[in-house]
């Protein structure tokens, strides 16, 4: 899987930055408010599978001074996007502050468009009021992240920028259309965690436990050092990232990037390895990062590192299970780089995650298995309506994604939605793989 290009969106606060990453990923990812300075976490989002849009806002402390928040986001984009996208809010005239940070992304010699944002108001201004950030008027674009004016111009702009020819589907054809590519050739697994959990040390060592070294080449432009191997005739590429430290304790500077970069290779990855020291309790980082690779649709392994150095593993295990519970098929692999146990057992885990994810389940199966589910626990609702399940069909794999067609599908609960899952994996586990579940009312 190549490694897609990074757009970073840079800008005032309240300038839509988040509204625009929302209406480009469809689905609310970033926290959206009137009040000024609202994106606190790192947020991104993969569009169309072609390229990986990131807010560099959610990278700042919210105690930062203006000025300080502005030079960091544009050092975010500087050293990490392949793009600039600079939101500027076209109801308000120009001011100082915005004339700074167009000069920046312009001085970074990075490729930036002007998005001018809220253009569908009535008192949003004329386009030349905005001639004076210097941005060439063949790369301004007029949008409107609420209604989505503009932005299909927008994204093909981009699109082109890149060189894709990749087609753009909707969200309901990139959802009900299983995928007809074939496999990717080459499995992909990323090594994520915090700082000192022994990334590095399992890459050294995963680097050294293979049977034919193909290539090596360390540094890259997004600085993820990359070994590939080929393991039973599986050729492998190996990604290693920057430790993550909580946004508040993240250092300004080289720290910060690799946010970006890690968030790139969860993107890039086919199976992430989450990584967890043995020796010290695993935190809510740990468990925000599972989250992450999750919704992002990735295979997911959970690493313990470091357990030549614990007496009892039991007690460890249990706490483990109870703060992961929210991903129950996620695989624990007890390993230990300085002896090496364990360590190549992760080439054959991943290499079964995917394989099981292809799977793809007979309509009279997975119905069989609806039926069932209904008569021993009927879904529940309102008082005098409830969700009335009719059929399901899977429409993708890797991760699997089944659509489950109904009437008053919108009253369908959570926790139902859990239950169905268990379901389906009490027969086909998906062992490390999400399932994703969509609803839809007949007409």
């Amino acid at each position: 899987m190549k490694s897609l290009p990074i757009v970073a969106l840079i800008g005032q606060t309240n300038a839509g930055k988040s509204s625009l990453l929302n209406r480009f990923a469809r689905k609310n990812i970033a926290i959206v408010a009137r009040e000024e300075g609202t994106t606190r976490d790192n947020v991104s989002a993969k569009i169309d599978q072609s390229f990986l849009l990131i807010d560099t806002a959610g990278l700042k402390n919210p105690e930062d001074d203006f000025e300080a928040n502005i030079q960091d986001q544009i050092a975010d984009a500087i050293d990490s996007a392949d793009l600039i996208l600079l939101v500027q809010d076209s109801t308000k005239f120009i001011n100082q502050r915005d004339r700074n940070i167009a000069r920046l992304a312009l001085k970074s010699k990075k490729p930036v468009f002007l998005v001018l944002n809220k253009s569908d108001l009535g008192d949003a201004l004329e386009l030349q009021e905005f001639r004076g950030l210097g941005v060439k008027p063949e790369q301004t674009f007029t949008v409107s992240a609420t209604t989505g004016q503009g932005t299909r111009e927008l994204k093909t702009a981009i699109l082109r920028h890149f060189s894709l020819s990749t087609p753009v589907l909707s969200a309901e054809q990139s959802s009900e259309t299983l995928s007809q590519s074939p496999a990717t050739e080459t499995l992909s697994i990323a090594l994520i965690g915090r700082p000192n959990a022994g990334k590095s040390s399992l890459f050294n060592s995963l680097a050294k436990k293979q049977q034919a070294l193909v290539s090596s080449r360390q540094g890259t432009t997004r600085d993820i050092n990359r070994v590939q191997i080929k393991f039973k005739g599986q050729p492998i590429e190996i990604l290693d990232t920057a430790g993550l430290r909580k946004p508040g304790k993240r250092e300004v500077g080289i720290e910060k990037f690799s946010a970006i970069r890690t968030l790139a290779a969860i993107e890039e990855a086919d199976v992430c390895a989450l990584l967890i020291d043995a020796t010290e309790p695993h935190s809510k980082l740990d468990q925000s990062l599972a989250g992450q690779i999750v919704d992002a649709g990735k295979g997911i392994i959970l690493i313990l590192t470091k357990t030549d150095l614990v007496e009892d593993t039991d007690a460890i295990l249990d706490k483990l299970e109870y703060d992961f519970n929210f991903i129950p098929f996620a695989p624990v692999l007890i390993t230990s780089a300085l002896t090496g146990k364990n360590v190549t057992k992760l080439y054959d885990l991943a290499s079964q995650i995917i394989q099981d994810s292809r799977i793809e389940i007979k309509t009279s199966t997975l119905n069989q298995i609806l039926n069932d589910a209904i008569l021993s626990h009927p879904p529940a609702g309102l008082k005098n309506t409830h969700p009335k399940p009719k059929y399901i069909v899977q429409t993708d794999t890797t991760p699997p994604w089944f659509v489950i067609h109904g009437r008053e599908m919108e009253l369908m609960h959570w926790s139902y939605k859990r239950f169905l899952e268990r379901k389906i994996r009490e027969k086909y586990p998906f062992i490390g793989m999400p399932i994703f579940f969509s609803f839809k009312n007949q007409k």
